[in-house]
This record gives C-alpha cells, sequence and structure tokens, in this order.
C-alpha cells in the first residue's frame, strides 16, 4: 500500500519518505529476505518512544499545574502504554501499512498491541526527523486528542479499574476480587477471552478482551459501573 495514502491519513507530507517506509518494516519482512536489506521499525521506535514521553510529559505538565509528580507520572504512563498507542495506531490504520514476514502475516502479527505500538512509536520518530520537534508536536497532539482530551476531562490521572475495585471491595471489609476464566474463543491469532471476576463467589462483572489481561480489566470496569462506583479509564495491570 502506498505512503502517499498514509501520509494523507496522518496529515503529514514528509520530505523524505523512505523514513516513514522504514518506519513501517517489521524485523520478520527482513529475516525472509536475500542479499541486502534496509533496516527494520526497531531504531525508530526507540527514538520515537523517548519523543513520546517528552511531549507528552510537556503536554500534560501544561495541562494539569496542580498535578504533583506522581500524578503526572501515572497519566504519562496512561498515555504511553502499549494499549494506548495500539489503540491510536488503530485508528490510523497502521496495520494496513506494515510490511511483514508472511509468518507473521499468518499470525495475526497486524493487529498485535505491540507490533501497533512500537509502528506508531517509529512513525512519530519519522515525522520527527523528517519535519522536526515542533511539527512532531503538532502532529502527536493532533493523533492523540481524543486520548488527552479524556485525561483532561477526567481531571485526574486514570486509574487502573483492577486496583480501584480492590480498594472498592477491601474498604467494604470484603475479601479481595479474584478472577476466573470462563471462555476463550476464536482463532489462535485472534482469540477472545471472557473473564468474570468474584468476591467471595458471587460475580460481580464480565469482561472480554483479546488477552486475558484486558479481559481482567474490561470485567473490573463493569464491577465498578454495577456497584456504583465512577467509572475509570482502562490502563495496563
Amino acid at each position: 500500500m502506498p505512503v502517499e495514502r498514509l501520509e494523507t491519513v496522518l496529515g503529514v507530507e514528509f520530505r523524505d519518505r523512505r523514513l516513514l517506509q522504514q518506519a513501517l518494516v517489521h524485523r520478520s519482512y527482513l529475516n525472509e529476505q536475500e542479499g541486502p536489506t534496509g533496516g527494520s521499525y526497531e531504531r525508530m521506535e526507540f527514538l520515537g518512544d523517548a519523543v513520546l514521553e517528552l511531549m507528552v510529559s510537556t503536554e500534560l505538565y501544561r495541562r494539569f499545574p496542580g498535578m504533583d509528580e506522581g500524578e503526572l507520572t501515572k497519566s504519562r504512563a496512561s498515555l504511553v502504554c502499549r494499549e494506548t498507542l495500539a489503540q491510536v495506531a488503530r485508528r490510523l490504520k497502521l496495520g494496513e501499512y506494515l510490511v511483514v514476514g508472511k509468518g507473521e502475516d499468518a499470525t495475526g502479527g497486524r493487529g498485535r498491541d505491540s507490533i501497533l505500538a512500537s509502528t506508531f512509536e517509529a512513525v512519530v520518530a519519522a515525522v520527527y526527523l523528517d519535519r522536526g520537534y515542533a511539527e512532531a508536536t503538532r502532529f502527536l497532539l493532533r493523533i492523540m486528542s481524543e486520548e488527552l482530551d479524556q485525561s483532561t476531562i477526567q481531571g485526574t490521572p486514570p486509574e487502573n479499574p483492577k486496583s480501584h475495585l480492590q480498594e472498592y471491595i477491601q474498604a467494604l471489609g470484603r475479601a479481595a476480587p479474584s478472577y476466573r476464566l470462563v471462555s476463550s474463543d476464536g482463532p489462535d491469532h485472534n482469540p477472545v477471552f471472557t473473564v468474570d471476576v468474584l468476591v467471595e463467589d458471587e460475580v460481580l462483572g464480565t469482561g472480554q478482551g483479546g488477552r486475558k489481561a484486558d479481559a481482567e480489566r474490561t470485567a473490573a470496569q463493569d464491577a465498578l459501573v454495577r456497584l456504583g462506583s465512577a467509572p475509570v479509564k482502562d490502563t495496563p495491570a
């Protein structure tokens, strides 16, 4: 798929499109090639991770003048975590532009959170290298506006729903929640897990996700809603 189309999606016109092309190459593709090849996105991912942290830190510092260091750190962690970055990558449909090996493609690599998050970091690095810090910042604030705006609406760092539920339940004097796998459906490369969260054998919530950890967080969120506790944004366990 031509990178010119992706440039339109990103809203960035590259001076050197080779940077964007490299940001989309997974090492599995290179492993299947014979002879000299270019690099994968891994070096760019390294740089993009640092650029993302700086830009997100700067924006949170600006948006939340009343937050202390610990709160800012928690908010940043929720915004630059693998799940959030993969969510942004899916919104941009980066998986459609990825260059992956046949084996990786066959096992659902294009939709894997770790690969999508790394690709997004590499794309951020490509924009930074090609257009500079100011343009990369504008790009990031526009692309991640949904996630950043949600943080602003909440006004506090997003909480982990599993931790939030445990604190809520223990404050009631009850035993800590436990999680039970109900089912695992779908193909191996794209499973759907269903999990119940229980307290003293009582099912308080049910959740689904592509990983058991995701299903557990969704179940905890469901339980919080049923219990009347304020819903919280999902972050990694």
